[in-house]
C-alpha cells in the first residue's frame, strides 16, 4: 500500500509551490522553486490519477448491491483492480528518494588503463560510443580536452554533456571498462584484454563549491599533441592544482582564457563529486555501495569483439550486439541498470 500521509505532504507542498510562484517569488528563490515544482508536477499528477481510481473502484463496489446497476459494476470491477496495483507501483517508483544531481549536465573524463596503445584505442572508441549515445538523446556533447597517442587512441579525454537526464543515466557508466579483441599493433592474431575507465561528474555550479584563490596553483605551459600535432608557440595550455586535495587538471585547447574556464569547470565537477563521495559513504557504511556509486576501480563491462558480446557484470546482463552498442546504442543497456537500481532502491524503502 502507498502511504498516504507522504501522498498528502506531496500534494501540499506541490500546492505551496504552486501558489508562492503565482504570487511573485524573490528572483533569488524562483530558479530553486521552479525546478522543485517542474520535479514535482509528475508526481501529484500520477497521485491525482491514483486517488481517482481509487474512488471509482469504491463506487463500483457499492453498486453492486443496486440491482440495476450491478452488471455495469461487475463489468467495470475487474479493469480497476487490474489498473490500480500498476499505478501503485507506479507511485512507488516516483516516491524513491531522487539524487538531486540526475537534472545537472555531466563531466565525462575517459583514461586509457592496462594494456598500452590498445587501451588508448579502446579509450578512443568509448569516447565515439557516448558522442553517438548523446546525438541519439538529442544532447550537446562538447569536446573539452582531448590528448592522442601515436596511432589515434587517446591518452586523455574530457567532454561536458548537456541535455534532458544528462547525469541520471550517464552515471551508471562510471568504472572500468574492458575490452577482448585482436589489437591492431598484434601481428599473431591473438587476442588481447584490455581496460579504460570512465569517470561521470556532475556538473558543479560556483554556489556549490567554493574555491578560494589562495587553494589554487595556475600553471601555464604550452600545449603538446601526438606526433608534434597541434603544438602551440605560446603558453596557453593552463593547468590548475588544487592545493589541499591534490588534484591537478589541465586543459590545451588554443585560448588561455578559454582554457582557465575549463579547467575550473572540470576542477569544480572533482570537489563536487569528492563531497558527494563522502556523503554516500557516510549514509552508506553498513551495506553495499549500489549499481552507480561511481568507483572507478570497479570492473563494470566487458566488450567481447570476437563473440560481438557486451556483458554488465553489475546486473549480469550479456547482448550480443556489439555492433550497435559501439555506435551508441545504449538504450537497452541503460534502461536495464535503471531498472535494477529502482528494484535495489524499492526493496531497501520497503525493508
Amino acid at each position: 500500500m502507498v502511504p498516504f500521509d507522504k501522498l498528502d505532504q506531496i500534494t501540499r507542498r506541490f500546492e505551496y509551490l504552486e501558489a508562492k510562484l503565482g504570487q511573485g517569488a524573490a528572483p533569488a528563490e524562483i530558479a530553486a522553486l521552479s525546478r522543485e515544482y517542474a520535479d514535482l508536477k509528475p508526481v501529484v499528477a500520477e497521485i491525482v490519477a491514483y486517488r481517482s481510481a481509487l474512488a471509482d473502484l469504491a463506487e463500483a463496489e457499492a453498486m453492486l448491491t443496486d440491482p440495476e446497476m450491478r452488471a455495469l459494476a461487475e463489468e467495470e470491477l475487474p479493469r480497476l483492480k487490474d489498473r490500480i496495483p500498476e499505478m501503485e507501483q507506479a507511485l512507488r517508483l516516483a516516491l524513491l528518494p531522487k539524487d538531486a544531481a540526475d537534472a545537472r549536465p555531466a563531466i565525462l573524463e575517459i583514461r586509457p588503463g592496462t594494456g598500452g596503445e590498445e587501451a588508448s584505442l579502446f579509450a578512443g572508441d568509448l569516447a565515439r560510443m557516448y558522442q553517438r549515445y548523446a546525438e541519439r538523446m538529442g544532447w550537446r556533447f562538447e569536446v573539452l580536452e582531448q590528448q592522442l597517442s601515436d596511432l589515434g587512441g587517446l591518452k586523455e579525454f574530457t567532454a561536458h554533456v548537456q541535455g534532458e537526464g544528462v547525469f541520471a543515466r550517464l552515471k551508471y557508466e562510471a568504472g572500468t571498462h574492458r575490452v577482448q579483441r585482436v589489437p591492431e599493433t598484434e601481428a599473431g592474431g591473438r587476442i588481447h584484454t584490455s581496460a579504460a575507465t570512465v569517470a561521470v561528474l556532475p556538473e558543479a555550479e560556483e554556489v556549490d563549491i567554493d574555491i578560494p584563490a589562495t587553494d589554487i596553483r595556475i600553471d601555464t605551459m604550452r600545449a603538446s599533441g601526438a606526433g608534434g600535432q597541434h603544438v602551440n608557440t605560446t603558453d596557453s595550455a593552463v593547468r590548475i592544482t588544487h592545493i589541499p586535495s591534490g588534484i591537478v587538471v589541465t586543459s590545451s585547447e588554443k585560448s588561455q582564457h578559454q582554457n582557465r574556464a575549463i579547467a575550473m569547470q572540470v576542477l569544480r565537477a572533482r570537489l563536487f563529486e569528492m563531497e558527494r563521495d563522502k556523503a554516500a559513504s557516510a549514509r552508506a557504511a553498513d551495506r553495499k555501495a549500489q549499481v552507480g556509486s561511481g568507483d572507478r576501480s570497479e570492473r563494470i563491462r566487458t566488450y567481447n569483439f570476437p563473440q560481438g558480446r557486451m556483458t554488465d557484470h553489475r546486473i549480469n546482463l550479456t547482448l550480443y550486439a556489439l555492433p550497435q552498442i559501439m555506435q551508441g546504442d545504449l538504450g537497452e543497456v541503460i534502461e536495464a541498470l535503471v531498472s535494477h537500481d529502482q528494484a535495489a532502491k524499492l526493496a531497501e524503502m520497503e525493508a
